[in-house]
């Protein structure tokens, strides 16, 4: 047998496991989170473009919501405006937020939507002070102290958590054959703009637009166990034992609220995967194993 028989047969048996999830799968929304390592690595962004525009290509409609916390960070430093922490938040005041609008609505989605369209396909970047898509409420955190009757509550600007979503502006571009490129930016009752998790704006656009999948990209393999093993298929009460046994904590934490919080709202799976690895996008869609870690009802 020779190399190019089988190539062609090993690119035949791909093609035919795949069928049967692009004939599952056609006409469905998938809500994809962008984010982490496979929005600065090249050849991580180039296979991501690709993957998007192969799923539309197939039937399926993808909607990505993309983060950009390390390229704010850097514009940040690089104008000299000091960034402080609380909880994990970064605390953003107006100059901060002009920042967060010129790269998350800006650079970063523009670059994104250009990929995709590089790639063959109809990217169209929004925020989602576009069409009013993202209405948003101001986040305050609390904090108990020794010594108050009640607790604190902090200030950390314009910081923001989904209101509502209007899902006419997302399914006007995929009835209109285009892809939807989210910044995850809201906009308050007074017009006034609200830095929003991309994990929970994800998580929300996946719920109101009653999306068959929500895929988190993320720097790790999946959800882990105390041993480092990544826990490949999970149901919801598996998920809230996890978490009280403290497995699931710190930063992973979030992105699995998210996912509960979409879960119950209707979507039909949640996938936590690792987007540092090439074409993580299709073996999580399109084969047999998939990849990283599935969170269902």
């Amino acid at each position: 047998m020779t190399d190019a028989i089988r190539d062609a047969k090993t690119i035949a048996s791909v093609l035919t496991e795949a069928l049967p999830y692009i004939q599952k799968f056609h006409g469905s929304t998938l809500v994809i989170k962008y984010g982490g390592n496979a929005m600065v690595d090249p050849q991580l962004k180039a296979s991501f473009a690709r993957d998007i525009v192969l799923l539309k290509l197939v039937g399926m409609n993808p909607i990505v919501v993309h983060g950009g916390g390390p390229q704010i960070g850097a514009l940040l430093e690089k104008l000299k405006i000091p960034t402080r922490f609380v909880d994990g938040m970064r605390v953003t005041d107006i100059e901060t937020m002009n920042v967060v609008e010129m790269v998350l609505g800006g650079l970063v989605n523009q670059e994104i939507v250009s990929l995709l369209n590089s790639a063959g396909g109809r990217a169209v970047g929004i925020t989602g002070k576009d069409g009013n898509l993202i209405r948003a409420d101001k986040m305050h955190l609390t904090r108990s102290s020794v010594g108050l009757d009640a607790p604190e509550i902090i200030d950390i600007g314009h910081v923001g958590e989904v209101r509502e979503v209007n899902t006419k502006v997302v399914d006007t571009l995929v009835q209109s054959g285009f892809i939807p490129i989210i910044a995850p930016i809201g906009v308050g009752d007074g017009g006034e703009s609200y830095n929003i998790n991309a994990d929970l704006v994800a998580g929300a656009i996946a719920e109101k637009t009653g999306a068959e999948k929500l895929i988190l990209l993320t720097n790790t393999p999946g959800i882990l166990d105390e041993n480092k093993k990544t826990l490949t298929d999970l149901s919801v009460a598996q998920v809230h034992q996890l978490i009280e046994q403290g497995v699931i904590s710190d930063g992973m934490l979030p992105k699995v609220n998210c996912a509960l919080s979409a879960l119950k709202a209707g979507v039909k799976s949640v996938q936590i995967i690792d987007g540092t690895v090439v074409h993580s996008l299709l073996l999580e869609v399109f084969t047999d194993s998939g990849i990283g870690t599935k969170i269902h009802v």
